[in-house]
């Protein structure tokens, strides 16, 4: 597998919009550019001003042009875990000639096996974002891998397909081809986090990554090697921000630098002599805050933002995992939030901060990740991942009939399942499917 080549990641965050320009050679990534703009015409991680959002996109990308001295066309973006689905799928076709005779599986028929498992009766305001594949089966041997080159009159998928809503991912497309680019890969944010904050180990035995972003907070379920379980809440930094502006009576801008600058996410940290001058509305002459009760402001809402999640985890035992939690994000970057996530969830917490050169800020995870995750992409998962191309999952009279009957049969059992779980409980269906994940 050679993936070498120049590899473009943007990351349209609520508060900032990031790109990076990597080159990955013999099994190196190496950061050659990167950009970064404030974000505009956008909340909570979604698009509500194109127009807006077009312009930020530019002054990012023209940012990385210039320092990476080439010109960008394409890109890969990331979609955020708002109201993500993730459901298995199935796919089944017949590969030998009419008389029976098995032949060898290339490809093409790779790509038609995944059209079939692409058949899914999906709301009319969702759409597919990604197809990852678990294992094919070859004539009832399972757990393959690859099944290219082998022989055999039958071909099975299983896998997992990612679903999204329809109106963020034309938005995203939009943005990205006003702003003169093309969208050569999407990715699923949370996946192309955990490619760069969770080591194969977390990954495999499974650990909950934490995403702090400006605008809502993500929290993703890795196990093996796979997104199990997202859930975003509507609450970020830029919430943080507010608190301080209101309770301080100071401008969002005031808010913002003295959150950088004198804030810790844990009050016990922070001291009482340590006094600074903030201009409040109003007045004349500015007022001493001390960073006690700054942080104070700040814990109140990172604490409530950290309760949610701890409920919702707890919720599907995803705290029981080996890998613990791992945080990272933008507001990852506040003095103490390691020892205020250790107290609340109370489990072992780590922080993920990149190491590359420059980029030492955990807000530009997301857009690394997002590049290192292309770059690890196996020559099957390629294959697969192209049949989302065409938007008629058609199999072209290549499904035996008894193949054809198992399909439908498939599909019945599939739709009876939906029906039966529509009636449980929301927390019940979440619950069962995480542990049928795990078994």
């Amino acid at each position: 597998m050679d993936n070498s080549g120049i590899y473009v990641g943007l990351d349209i965050g609520t508060t900032s919009i990031k790109v990076i320009v990597a080159e990955f050679v013999k099994g190196q990534l190496n950061i050659i550019g990167v950009g970064s703009e404030r974000s505009d015409g956008l909340s909570r991680g979604v698009i509500v001003d194109i127009d807006r959002a077009v312009d930020a996109i530019k002054a990012a990308i023209d940012q990385a042009e210039q320092k990476a001295n080439i010109q960008i066309s394409e890109i890969t973006v990331g979609i955020p875990a708002n109201l993500l689905e993730i459901v298995p799928c199935n796919g089944i076709i017949a590969v030998g000639d009419g008389n029976g005779n098995s032949k060898e599986i290339d490809s093409t028929d790779v790509y038609h096996v995944t059209r079939a498992a692409l058949i899914q009766k999906l709301p009319p305001e969702r759409d597919i974002i990604d197809v990852i594949p678990n294992e094919f089966t070859v004539d009832g041997f399972d757990g393959i891998k690859d099944p290219r080159g082998m022989v055999g009159v039958r071909l099975e998928m299983s896998g997992v397909l990612y679903t999204g809503p329809k109106t963020v991912l034309h938005n995203t497309v939009k943005c990205v081809e006003r702003a003169g680019l093309v969208v050569k890969n999407i990715v699923v944010a949370p996946l192309a986090l955990a490619t760069q904050a969770l080591s194969d180990g977390e990954q495999d035995f499974g650990a909950v990554l934490i995403d702090l972003g400006g605008g809502q907070t993500t929290a993703a379920v890795v196990h093996d090697h796979k997104l199990k379980y997202t859930y975003v809440d509507q609450e970020g930094g830029k919430f943080v921000t507010k608190d301080i502006s209101v309770v301080l009576n100071t401008s969002l801008e005031n808010a913002e630098k003295i959150k950088r600058n004198f804030g810790y996410a844990a009050s016990y940290l922070a001291s009482k002599d340590d006094v600074f001058s903030v201009e409040v509305v109003g007045k004349a002459d500015a007022v001493q805050i001390s960073g006690e009760y700054l942080s104070e402001i700040i814990e109140a809402r990172l604490t409530q933002i950290f309760t949610k999640l701890k409920n919702v985890l707890q919720g599907i035992d995803a705290l029981k995992l080996p890998g613990g939690i791992v945080i990272t994000g933008g507001v990852a970057a506040l003095p103490g939030i390691k020892e205020l996530a250790e107290d609340i969830f109370d489990t072992n917490i780590k922080l993920f901060i990149p190491q590359q050169m420059g980029l030492r800020h955990p807000s530009f995870t997301q857009a690394i990740g997002l590049v290192a995750y292309m770059t690890k992409q196996s020559e099957i998962e390629k294959v697969v991942k192209a049949s989302l191309d065409d938007s008629a999952p058609e199999i072209e009279n290549r499904t035996a009939a008894g193949v054809q009957e198992q399909q439908v049969d498939y599909s019945k059992e599939t739709e009876q399942k939906k029906q039966k779980n529509k009636k449980s409980s929301s927390f019940e269906g979440i619950k069962n499917f995480f542990n049928t994940f795990f078994d």
